[in-house]
């Protein structure tokens, strides 16, 4: 196997490897309190070994380590605005003390941005894909016409952004900054292991007859992982039907005896699983490799923003003691009643500060 030469990324396009990430998606490790690796990570692996070998392979395990850093959970910026959501994401930084974030400290948006690309292989925790997974994705939202100049809204300055929005500057800088690379998703689920009965419905349900056990969310399981395809695809991301599948093991299993081990020799899995990896290989070669984008998360280097964190910081006291900017959307609000958030203690929780209030009264 080859494995990755981040300086690769600087040669031309037709003078490099192919580059293929695959991420295993999976919560478990067994260095942390699941004690056993997933059999995401399995696949992973499995999937290394069988892609081309004169192919530059870089893998990444989002599984849950003690005392590792997370995948820090996205602001919502583009909901403020379009042009608030920075590319790559600047709601956090690499090596941070009080926010330390695994996206930036795997350097996840680079090693994104490098692969011609991606394999995503996770499980189904209750009908959807892993927490983790979900918010990588989340924090990709940049990628899909995220703001690629800092610069141009002071850092973080929603006031600005929302002015910019309405500008024909943004029409221009707002682009896919992932577009032209390939995605891939097969994703697996035990369907309940041995806990569902005869109807599908679980076995220690006490009131089983208010429901359709067989009507499942989902008529193809594979649907669990539809919110991660389609923002692919909306991103200009190509993931063909066939690169998306599905494959159960387990069912009407006691989950401990569903591991890696235990899937290895499972053949009509693995034989499905070598398909769809033998289908992702013949599609990535066929299409050929893609050129960089534009506005590139590989060699990108943060600028330095004291003095908009010093604005910030004055910006945020002014709403703590009720004083939002003028015309600015904290002001409109608090004047209609809409949101009572002027604090002094703005890490406290609602109900904390609830009972409080009914102590004082």
């Amino acid at each position: 196997m080859m494995r990755p030469n981040d300086e690769n990324a600087k040669l031309p396009t037709s003078e490099r490897p192919f580059r293929i990430l695959i991420i295993s998606g999976s919560n478990r490790r067994q260095y942390s309190c699941p004690g056993v690796d997933s059999k995401s990570r399995m696949l992973m692996l499995k999937m290394a070994e069988l892609l081309p070998q004169e192919w530059e392979i870089d893998y990444e395990d989002l599984g849950n380590v003690y005392g590792r850093e997370r995948i820090q959970s996205c602001n919502a910026c583009v909901s403020t605005s379009m042009a608030l959501c920075v590319w790559p994401c600047n709601c956090y930084e690499k090596n941070s003390s009080k926010e330390p974030d695994l996206m930036w400290n795997l350097d996840l948006y680079a090693r994104l941005d490098m692969a011609d690309a991606w394999a995503i292989i996770g499980p189904i925790n209750w009908y959807s894909c892993s927490a983790n997974l979900k918010l990588m994705f989340d924090r990709l939202v940049c990628m899909n016409g995220g703001n690629p100049d800092e610069g141009t809204i002071s850092h973080k300055n929603p006031e600005e952004a929302m002015e910019l929005e309405h500008t024909p500057e943004w029409g221009k800088m707002s682009v896919n900054h992932m577009e032209g690379r390939t995605a891939g998703f097969f994703c697996n689920g035990d369907e309940g292991g041995d806990e569902m009965d005869e109807n599908n419905v679980p076995k220690i349900l006490q009131h089983k007859f208010y429901f359709d056990g067989d009507a499942e969310p989902f008529e193809n399981e594979r649907d669990a992982y539809a919110p991660l395809v389609w923002q692919c695809r909306y991103g200009g991301i190509e993931v063909p039907d066939q690169l998306w599948q599905h494959c159960t093991s387990g069912k009407g299993k006691k989950y401990s005896d569903n591991q890696a081990e235990d899937v290895i020799n499972q053949m009509d899995f693995m034989q499905t699983f070598e398909k769809w990896t033998h289908q992702f290989t013949e599609f990535v070669r066929e299409k050929g490799k893609v050129e960089p984008n534009q506005h590139r998360a590989f060699g990108y280097t943060p600028p330095a923003h004291k003095w908009a964190n010093v604005q910030d910081g004055i910006r945020y006291f002014k709403m703590m003691v009720g004083k939002a900017p003028e015309g600015s959307s904290p002001k409109i609000q608090d004047e209609l009643d809409l949101n009572k958030d002027a604090t002094w203690y703005t890490k406290k929780g609602e109900g904390e500060k609830l009972r409080e209030n009914k102590s004082n009264e």
